[in-house]
């Protein structure tokens, strides 16, 4: 893959994204507007500590967001734009071209995590700790891979799909429930948790959750990071998967253009 490409996507990336006024909704005005909801609804309920809820679910409930209106809409307007087809045939790899813009737009959708953080410390005044900050880096930069993979995939099975729009209006609120963005997995239906537990989101949560609060039990969080980085790379397999049935449809078919 060629590095210099996967640059230069990202940095394009970045700039036209925030360049639309949804994306710039999704990343500035989502994680203030989620931050507030949160300490809402959480500021009465007892829970000790209840601000990792607030500030992280707001955060990721924007960072996931911001992935779905753009990593996944991408797809959609590369194709209306005519130029699906051309980044598809071009000399450097439709993969290469599709994750730099998903490094791209995760990189820059992070600032969501520092908007609730700052929206809840101005709003409220509440000292937040951040307990293991060893443990919560790592945790981040786990949780980055895990999202760029599954961005990936989501991609890939859009590719194809003239229902774009619909698909990536569809799956926002499913993870932010399955995943314990805004509330404990624990308190899910058993078959619904085992439907979590199969999404590497789930664990990133968790993990950041446990760094904040301070992880008590190492090798309970090496459990889990392990766990999710084997999803992960689940993940990116079946992302080169379908990344290779797909060329081979299009070879065939000649299926991206809008008609």
């Amino acid at each position: 893959m060629n590095l210099a490409v996967l640059r230069s996507t990202m940095r394009v990336q970045i700039k036209q994204s925030f360049a639309r006024p949804m994306f710039r909704f999704c990343l500035i005005a989502n994680p203030i507007l989620n931050t507030i909801l949160l300490y809402e609804m959480y500021r009465s309920s007892g829970q000790e500590n209840f601000m990792a809820y607030v500030v992280l679910g707001a955060g990721l409930m924007g960072l996931w967001g911001c992935i779905c209106f753009s990593s996944a809409g991408d797809i959609n307007r590369e194709r209306y734009s005519g130029t699906l087809a051309l980044i598809f045939a071009a000399p450097a790899s439709f993969p290469g071209i599709i994750l730099g813009k998903i490094i791209g737009n995760t990189l820059i959708s992070l600032l969501t995590l520092g908007i609730s953080l700052v929206t809840a410390v101005a709003l409220y005044q509440i000292p937040l700790r951040l307990e293991s900050p060893f443990y919560f880096l790592l945790a981040l930069l786990a949780a980055v891979l895990a999202f760029v993979v599954i961005s990936s995939v989501i991609a890939c099975l859009l590719t194809l799909s003239r229902k774009t729009e619909l698909y990536m209006n569809c799956i926002e609120i499913p993870i932010n429930l399955l995943c314990g963005f805004v509330f404990p997995v624990s308190v899910l239906p058993g078959a619904v948790q085992a439907l979590s537990r199969g999404l590497s989101p789930t664990y990133a949560v968790e993990l950041l959750r446990m760094s904040v609060w301070g992880v008590e039990d190492p090798g309970a969080f090496w459990q889990k990071l392990g766990v999710m980085m084997g999803l992960t790379a689940l993940y990116a397999v079946l992302s080169a998967l379908l990344y290779r049935r797909i060329d081979r449809r299009v070879r065939i078919a000649a299926t991206l253009e809008v008609a």
